[in-house]
């Protein structure tokens, strides 16, 4: 650590850290060393998830809960060894409410197609509403347009305020007692902001509303115990987490899974079947029609065991002082506009801004140049910088892996940047 980083207090042994992680010891372009911060898109796989991955392939690889012999049952306590990990990650109440997706994507459209299928008192229908913000990314603005356009539902939604924040002032507006569903994200994925939960959740419960919570850029980097967020669903993704692609999950109580209806129809979701009807398994199998993502969630299951054994407080912590230090020296960059909050306090790893005229997709290319990688463009959240009179945004997220230097890296690349740009 240099003399310019000896204020940092509540770091993790990047050093050691980043040896877990192959892609981090990469080099681009004539030899640079990658400086990757775009953990929000994606995170970095440490070598205990690839060999997870590896091992069940190479020793264990069979469909589950159908066969009797050794693989099949080997493959099928991997898989359902994940469930209980994921239970204990999240505090969840029973592993049978954890349900196995593709990514929270799928997730969130599961809760959306499950209450526009559902009996009363759960129906989304033309006579109630649906409440969300606009900060959203789009996998929570398009599931609930589409329910609205298919029920005739009234949507609506949490304006922005200039400071990169939910605007409450009119709650009692936008969650009345038609209200059916709220559904918001925890923490921003453009403007990295922490939201008020249970202040939303309040009001909520006030009209008999329930509540989903996209948990996609909070999972992997705070302490996330969905029996004191006090939701009816959580959505979150693995590949955020150091899991593998092609893994999500949805919590949700498990009385509301009881009683509304599946989404996909298919193997193992069934109790029985005839030609006139079937009758459907308890949860999680419910909601899990066909082969599930047994090698991912193996990966996702791994990937726990990882993040746990250096404790996400830790983590948490890790984050805040690298977000902090990156706050500051961001703004010393002439021009640079933050988009969100520009402070460390009460937001995440994400921090999304402009650099004066410059297009992000140019200072992104320039960026790379240097062995840079962020994330340029509207991020899946295009309602925000319509919000801020943006076209996009260059955003740089951190990880447990992330170091000050990194941070000093992205500085200087932006000053090259500026100069490129005259």
């Amino acid at each position: 650590m240099t003399s310019a980083h000896q204020g940092l207090t509540g770091l993790l042994d990047t050093e050691a850290i980043r040896k877990d992680f192959p892609l981090l010891d990469r080099t681009v372009h004539d030899g640079k060393k990658i400086v990757y911060l775009d953990s929000a898109a994606t995170s970095q796989k440490p070598r205990q998830v690839l060999d997870a991955l590896n091992a069940y392939y190479e020793r264990h690889n069979a469909n589950v809960h159908r066969g009797v012999y050794t693989v099949a049952e080997e493959a099928t306590a991997l898989y359902e060894g994940a469930r209980d990990k994921v239970a204990a990650f999240i505090n969840a109440p029973s592993r049978d409410e954890v349900i196995f997706t593709k990514n929270a994507s799928e997730s969130l459209n599961l809760v959306a197609n499950m209450l526009g299928w559902a009996d009363e008192p759960y129906r989304v229908d033309h006579e109630t509403e649906i409440a969300i913000t606009e900060m959203e990314h789009h996998s929570n603005i398009v599931p609930w347009q589409l329910l609205a356009q298919r029920t005739g539902a009234k949507l609506k939604w949490f304006g922005l305020t200039d400071d990169g924040r939910l605007d409450l002032s009119n709650i009692e507006e936008v969650i009345t007692e038609k209200t059916k569903i709220v559904s918001f994200t925890l923490v921003s994925n453009l403007l990295g902001t922490f939201n008020p939960v249970e202040t939303i959740i309040r009001r909520a419960q006030e009209v008999g509303a329930l509540v989903c919570i996209d948990a996609s850029q909070a999972a992997p980097h705070m302490v996330l115990d969905v029996q004191a967020l006090q939701a009816d669903f959580v959505a979150f993704t693995g590949h955020k987490m150091c899991g593998p692609t092609g893994i999500g999950v949805l919590w949700g109580r498990q009385e509301l899974l009881e009683d509304l209806p599946p989404f996909l129809g298919g193997g193992e979701m069934i109790e029985t079947v005839s030609m006139h009807s079937s009758t459907y398994a308890p949860a999680p199998h419910k909601f899990e029609a066909g082969t599930p993502p047994i090698a991912q969630a193996v990966g996702l299951g791994a990937a726990v065991d990882y993040l746990s054994a250096i404790g996400m407080e830790n983590i948490a912590r890790h984050e805040h002082a690298i977000t902090e230090y990156a706050v500051r020296r961001l703004q010393e960059v002439p021009d640079l506009r933050i988009i969100g909050p520009t402070t460390a306090e009460d937001r995440g790893a994400a921090i999304s801004f402009t650099l004066g005229d410059i297009h992000p997709h140019d200072v992104g290319q320039v960026l790379d140049e240097e062995g840079i990688a962020v994330r340029v463009g509207h991020h899946c959240a295009r309602p925000v910088c319509l919000r801020y009179g943006i076209p996009a945004t260059t955003r740089a997220s951190f990880y447990l892996y992330s170091t000050p230097a990194e941070v000093d890296a992205l500085v200087a690349g932006l000053e090259h940047v500026r100069n490129f740009f005259g």
